[in-house]
């Protein structure tokens, strides 16, 4: 068959392998490549890693490259052997014992070549590649298969099957990702073998699908082949009921449920990130548990499913955790299940609510899930494009920009913490995503500091000449004895400022003078600082107080 490319991600990865197979080669040990890679040489896709096969036992590996050759799975002939600072499994030909817990055989025996490719899973996955000689050793018909596109077991597909139940899902993800079909023996073996999935851990399960919904070109073929293989009921029976649920065909002419969630997937181009894949797959999930359905005033049905996003989200948590996904991820999903349907507000929010919205850390999953969540359905993309135009509005400034007023400013300045602070600090920052200036915030809630003779604020104001004073307004308060704290306005000297204080600025307690004498405050005297911002602080200064807050 002539010379194949292995060539992935690392350019030279096939020559580090090849190294390694030379060296085994001198020791006197037979050494190809194995597995995976050959199949997807043969394919023309590109491979992530070389697997080697050996004559030599784990024992003789470790003694041949010692220093570079590590255990991993020892009791099964594995060696890891690091080539160039890269990691490569040598695994001695075998063939396996049984399998009592249906994945790991109870011994195995160091074999030929040729029955190590019959312990193997699928005749495509049984292959070897000489590349010394070039060519491609075939034991199982492997080739063949591959060439027509037909994914069958090696030998006996139930044996195959019960020794590991999770080739269950691989088959269905080999099928759907390299887009062949299953051969109809190992189809029926399949179904007949499929309530015993559930032996298999969540991990692995989660794994499989995973690498179906974000690998395969068209997900679609995976999911209805796990349907109607009977392993959607082992590994996600809430996705079931999406199977036959109508919807308004108004917005859904494509159909129902299950075929405009397929539909959606199969939107977007492979691969996909996990987030979306599952946030495609799962974002309708509440709408066989919220459906009803009824009749109008015109003869015609109706169906809705209210509160389906909500209902959602909390099936979404459940089936995450159960399969073991990250907490972030699960936590990324989640939130764009619950408000996936919310885009329908974006025309009629406030400034501060839409800035609210669109500033979330999910908002970009967000996005693309609606998107496809439209063109799978009625295509209507006017409120996908309205929220990209404003984001695009937001590209000099952050969406969601720093608090100007935040908890420690407000208890600064004399607040209780409770919930009372935390509604009034929501009602701060929604008027400064409207477009209200920080400083003005700033001046109102200093203004309005509850009276509190048990806990007095010692307040500072910093003005350097020439600068507009700090929250003018709040100075005038403070300083004519409102709330009746004590106030400082302090002069930052060396500034050339020289005759009487402008009339409507009553100096409290000069600390400096246009000499440059300067008598600053001692350590903590001071509960609150108010400073222009961009102008630079003496450290004596700073160190005399216990909040510093820029306005």
């Amino acid at each position: 068959m002539g010379t194949l490319s292995f060539e992935g991600a690392d350019p030279a990865l096939s020559g580090k392998a090849r190294q390694i197979v030379r060296r085994l080669r001198e020791a006197g040990y037979q050494a190809v490549f194995a597995g995976g890679c050959v199949r997807d040489a043969l394919r023309g896709a590109p491979v992530k890693d070389i697997d080697i096969a050996t004559s030599a036992t784990p024992d003789q590996v470790a003694s041949l490259f010692a220093g570079h050759s590590v255990g991993v799975g020892r009791q099964f002939g594995v060696m890891v052997v690091t080539q160039d600072r890269t990691n490569f499994d040598v695994a001695t030909f075998r063939t396996d014992g049984g399998y009592q817990d249906g994945r790991h055989p109870e011994a195995v025996t160091y074999d030929t070549a040729e029955h190590d490719a019959q312990r193997r899973d699928f005749t495509v996955n049984a292959l070897f590649y000489d590349p010394i000689a070039e060519r491609v050793i075939d034991y199982v018909g492997g080739v063949a298969d591959l060439r027509a596109g037909v994914l069958r077991t090696v030998g006996d597909p139930a044996t195959r099957f019960r020794e590991d139940r999770l080739r269950l899902l691989r088959a269905v993800r080999f099928a759907a990702v390299c887009e062949w079909k299953i051969d109809p023996a190992t189809w029926a073996a399949l179904k007949a073998e499929a309530p015993n999935l559930g032996y298999v851990s969540a991990e692995r399960i989660r794994t499989e699908l995973v690498r179906m919904l974000c690998e395969a070109p068209k997900p679609s073929v995976a999911l209805e082949l796990l349907r109607t293989g009977g392993l959607l009921t082992m590994a996600l029976p809430e996705l079931l009921p999406l199977y036959g649920c109508k919807q308004d065909p108004k917005w859904h002419p494509e159909g129902d449920v299950w075929t405009h969630t397929l539909k959606m997937l199969d939107l977007a181009p492979a691969p996909r990130t996990a987030e979306l894949a599952w946030a495609l797959l799962l974002h309708d999930i509440g709408k066989p548990a919220t459906l009803e359905t009824g009749t109008r005033a015109d003869g015609t049905p109706f169906f809705r499913t209210p509160r389906h996003a909500e209902v959602g989200a909390e099936m979404t948590e459940t089936i995450l955790t159960r399969l073991k996904e990250s907490r972030t991820l699960t936590d990324t999903v989640v939130a764009a299940v619950r408000n996936h349907m919310h885009f329908i507000e974006l025309p009629h929010m406030r400034r501060s609510t839409m800035r609210k919205f669109l500033g979330r850390p999910t908002i970009d999953l967000e996005l693309e899930l609606h998107r496809l969540d439209c063109l799978a359905s009625h295509a209507d993309l006017r409120l996908y494009d309205l929220a990209r135009k404003t984001l695009a509005g937001f590209a000099a400034e952050p969406v969601l920009p720093p608090r100007a007023v935040t908890g420690k400013d407000l208890i600064a300045m004399g607040y209780a913490p409770g919930p009372p602070l935390g509604k009034r600090l929501d009602a701060y920052y929604a008027r400064q995503l409207e477009g209200e200036p920080g400083e003005r915030l700033l001046g109102e809630a200093l203004r309005r500091v509850p009276g509190r003779t048990d806990a007095p604020r010692t307040v500072v104001f910093v003005w350097a000449p020439g600068r507009k004073i700090p929250l003018p307004e709040a100075w005038d308060a403070l300083s004519h004895g409102k709330p009746g704290w004590p106030t400082t306005l302090l002069l930052l000297p060396g500034r050339g400022w020289s005759g009487p204080l402008p009339k409507r600025y009553r100096l409290v307690s000069p600390v400096a003078n246009c000499t440059g004498a300067i008598d600053w405050p001692p350590p903590a005297s001071y509960d609150l600082l108010i400073a222009p911002r961009g102008e630079a602080l003496p450290a004596e200064l700073l160190a005399a107080g216990r909040h510093v807050l820029l306005a």
